[in-house]
């Protein structure tokens, strides 16, 4: 794991959501952290206690007014013995509940109770997520420094779309890392570029590569969660601001080098973004008609972002780091990217179609240094965001050393 090993107060709450919260608990006992459970009467209708302390190995609390469980481990000392708490799924109720200060139920007795950072990872259908109610009650608990986690836009059960999906427990699990990492990266700037571009053809038509966006923006949140100051720069992609990032958006190959350029000095950049290698020298000024024929479209190279930052010199940062998107000969192409970029990592990975990584939730890459080769495991894009985040503090660390 990336940060320290820490003590869990894990609150589940009503939602259908309720299941991811086994699957968290399972990613937070393999990363080394204990998990202590209280269950609400409406998350009961959807997991059950004895799931939970299974996988716990710890026993689940769940009502206030049991006598037995207050001498032994009253609501106080619940949050007193935990180092971090963490509501996943936060229903809409209980975010009103912390927000008013009530108290009716074990869990929003110890969240009143408690004097320890909070977490909390929403789950609700996106008409609830975005009532004027609900958005005042996060204003007022970001304000009183609780931490949101999603929600994540996308399909909900209720068969509706929009923000208000729960987060995956992966992404939670590099949030919770990313607090126990205790601000590795305070004051250090980090450049990240991410995304696509859009070379256009005229008006209406374009060039472009097949990137969501994601697992740049995932780094840009999980270098953000470990302190640093972070500017991305995207190309056109449907992704909300990670928290705490300065987001700078752009279209073209040229204006990414000019706004990355722009954000130097930098401690470290990433370079995630699939910028396309080529442009149409002249693009239309109106809409090319069908009528007229295939059009006979000249190009001409596009800036190469990455080598530029990369070149020796004053303003380089002092670690770069490059992405390979490769369909065939990974290590092969990675290697020379890296020396021919002046790159002090490449970041590869297989994107063939079959694999699914290009728009996907997940990713499987090879880190490239002067040391040689480190794989890892196929994992959720958070999770490579967070474990590469802790590689950049750690190499950060080394250098300030």
């Amino acid at each position: 794991m990336s940060g320290q090993q820490g003590r869990i107060l894990l609150i589940v709450s009503g939602g259908i959501a309720a299941y991811k919260s086994l699957e968290l608990v399972r990613l937070l006992r393999k990363a080394g952290h204990s998990v202590t459970a209280v269950l609400t009467e409406a998350g009961a209708r959807f997991v059950t206690p004895l799931s939970l302390q299974a996988l716990t190995g710890a026993k689940v609390y769940t009502d206030l007014w049991s006598l037995t469980d207050e001498s032994e481990m009253g609501h106080i000392e619940l949050s007193r013995a935990a180092d971090l708490l963490v509501v996943a799924p936060a229903s809409a109720d209980l975010l009103a509940r912390m927000a008013a200060g009530l108290a009716g139920d074990l869990a929003a007795t110890v969240l009143l109770a408690t004097d320890k950072p909070v977490v909390v990872a929403p789950a609700m259908n996106v008409r609830m997520w975005t009532h004027a109610a609900t958005q005042a009650n996060v204003t007022t608990l970001v304000a009183r420094g609780v931490r949101f986690v999603g929600p994540e836009a996308g399909e909900m059960a209720c068969h509706e779309f929009g923000p208000g999906r729960m987060a995956e427990p992966a992404t939670i699990l590099a949030a919770i890392d990313a607090f126990f990492a205790g601000g590795k990266l305070a004051g250090r700037h980090v450049l990240v570029t991410a995304g696509p571009t859009h070379e256009p053809i005229d008006p209406v038509r374009y060039i472009a590569n097949r990137s969501s966006g994601k697992q740049g923006f995932a780094i840009a949140a999980a270098l953000a969660g470990l302190g640093a100051r972070v500017s991305l720069v995207s190309g056109p992609v449907s992704l909300p601001d990670p928290a705490g990032v300065r987001v700078t958006r752009v279209e073209t190959a040229a204006e990414m080098l000019v706004a990355a350029q722009a954000a130097l000095p930098a401690d470290a950049a990433v370079f995630t973004a699939a910028v396309a290698d080529w442009r149409v020298a002249n693009p239309a000024q109106s809409k090319i008609k069908k009528g007229a024929g295939a059009p006979a479209l000249s190009f001409a190279q596009n800036p190469d972002i990455l080598a530029t930052i990369a070149a020796a010199g004053p303003a380089r940062p002092g670690l770069v780091v490059g992405f390979a998107a490769e369909t065939d000969d990974v290590a092969a192409h990675a290697t020379a990217k890296r020396t021919a970029k002046n790159a002090d990592w490449i970041v590869a990975n297989d994107v063939r179609p079959e694999t699914g990584i290009m728009g996907g939730e997940h990713n499987q890459v090879s880190v490239f240094d002067a040391a040689g080769r480190e794989d890892w495991p196929a994992m959720p894009k958070a999770e490579v965001a967070g474990r590469l985040a802790a590689r950049i503090a750690l190499a950060l660390g080394a250098a300030a050393g």
